[in-house]
């Protein structure tokens, strides 16, 4: 019987606690898992289709709040640290099948960098002729 009233105790503290589901803390961890799914869903998209810039925005998103959700902020939210590495371990998968794509079409890293960083200049050329042709 004491054991389970203890167990009772914690769960109820965890319920009413900085971290718990009634709080922002725990909910916007839960609801940024969506990210994480999209960016796995994103692993069947052909690489040409990936966007640098989107990628490395969420790979350094997820490595920056790892470290404070988890190291630096108190109390810590560990639910907030594990989603953020996820997602930044995803985005940096998608980030090394882009470099390797480029490497692979016989770019070097300068090219390979500037493509990350800016897009197909292609790409931004054909959007521009259409929205000057609307």
């Amino acid at each position: 019987m004491a054991a389970s009233a203890q167990h009772a105790s914690k769960f109820a503290r965890y319920m009413n606690s900085e971290t718990g589901p009634k709080t922002v803390h725990f909910w916007a961890p839960v609801f940024k898992w969506a990210l994480v799914i999209a960016g796995i869903n994103d692993i069947q998209r052909p690489v040409e289709k990936l966007s640098g810039t989107q990628q490395i925005a969420l790979f350094c998103t997820g490595a920056i709040w790892t470290r404070w959700a988890g190291f630096v902020i108190r109390p810590r939210n560990m639910l907030l640290a594990s989603v953020n590495f996820f997602l930044g371990g995803v985005a940096g998968y998608q980030i090394i099948r882009i470099v390797n794509y480029r490497r692979d079409l016989g770019e070097n890293p300068a090219q390979v960098f500037k493509y990350l960083v800016n897009g197909d200049p292609t790409k931004q050329l054909e959007a521009v002729k259409v929205e000057a042709s609307a």
